[in-house]
């Protein structure tokens, strides 16, 4: 099962540890959801999210205002004797003393933001979304080009790298060469990466490593990008028969996603940085409502129906 850390989430979010004495470092989050305790703080338990981390806000907060401070600490005590990973304040709104020394009895930490709710627990399930989704790695390099995720595939040595090398060269702006790790962050969006070593390297055979970074700029890489089109090289078979239309779409799946996939055969004259780059601003084009193929496809049939009617009108 895939966790995050409780102290890359304290990171990621700049939260103020309320009970520092608290060791956080084997703590692990698992769900990507987070849970604001309504009627646990009456202490009705059933079906609660346990595994959550826990957000008190402002509304949770003025109702625990009114409490007693024995209903606070068998309440509390309740909520933190169950598979709680955090209890995190917002709005600046830190708990009281009761609450305190019931959180460091139980040995439960608590963080306070001086974030509003809701912008914070959007935020929070975002993050969590990405960091704990499914994953795979795949052979691959990953390209933005144009604001979509070109992923280029195919055998060791077809020019993947130095298509996008040239890409690069022409603007746009490398995710991770040789290694793509892909994670499935909803049912219609993959989100590729770098591993951490390969960050910002290619490697071209004949001339070795270069650090795209430091030769192009920061504005040449970035960290993540949405996986949008996949462009397949393959060695030119002339015995085959490429798709010289692209009137319907062709896909490769990743974690049960489908991505719309081209088979793009390479031999030499051929220039594959400009051929991925077309392709993805026609995609682009197409999720904009404007289809080349099939505008050519509508004037050649609109076409044949004047030549026709024109035939008809000639018999008669």
């Amino acid at each position: 099962m895939s966790c995050v850390k409780l102290k890359e989430v304290v990171e990621k979010m700049r939260l103020v540890t309320l009970t520092p004495q608290i060791d956080i470092s084997r703590r692990n989050v698992y769900q990507t959801e987070v849970n604001r305790p309504a009627l646990e703080l009456t202490g009705y338990f059933d079906h609660f999210a346990a595994g959550r981390i826990q957000i008190i806000g402002l509304v949770e907060h003025s109702y625990i205002d009114q409490m007693d401070d024995e209903d606070k600490r068998r309440v509390f005590r309740q909520l933190f004797s169950l598979d709680v990973p955090a209890v995190v304040f917002t709005r600046d709104l830190p708990p009281d003393q009761v609450i305190l020394e019931t959180a460091l009895e139980a040995g439960m930490p608590m963080f306070l933001t001086s974030q509003a709710t809701s912008p914070f627990m959007a935020e929070m399930i975002r993050w969590l979304n990405v960091r704990l989704a499914p994953s795979i790695s795949i052979h691959g390099v990953l390209v933005d080009v144009y604001g979509i995720g070109l992923l280029l595939t195919g055998d060791s040595g077809v020019g993947k790298s130095e298509a996008a090398l040239e890409l690069i060269k022409r603007g746009h702006r490398l995710v991770s060469d040789d290694v793509v790790e892909i994670r499935k962050v909803s049912e219609v969006t993959l989100i590729g990466t770098a591993p951490e070593i390969t960050k910002h390297f290619i490697e071209l055979r004949g001339i070795g490593i270069i650090d795209v970074k430091t030769l192009f700029g920061v504005s040449s890489v970035r960290e993540s990008q949405s996986i949008d089109l996949e462009i397949h090289l393959e060695e030119w078979d002339k015995n085959r028969e490429y798709d010289r239309m692209g009137i319907e779409e062709h896909y490769s799946e990743y974690l049960g996603n489908k991505v719309v996939c081209h088979r793009v055969p390479v031999r030499p004259g051929r220039n594959v940085a400009i051929i991925c780059e077309s392709a993805a601003a026609n995609h682009r084009q197409k999720l904009m409502g404007y289809n080349a193929a099939q505008e050519l496809y509508m004037r050649v049939q609109k076409n044949l129906m004047r030549m026709q009617k024109q035939d008809d009108e000639e018999e008669t």
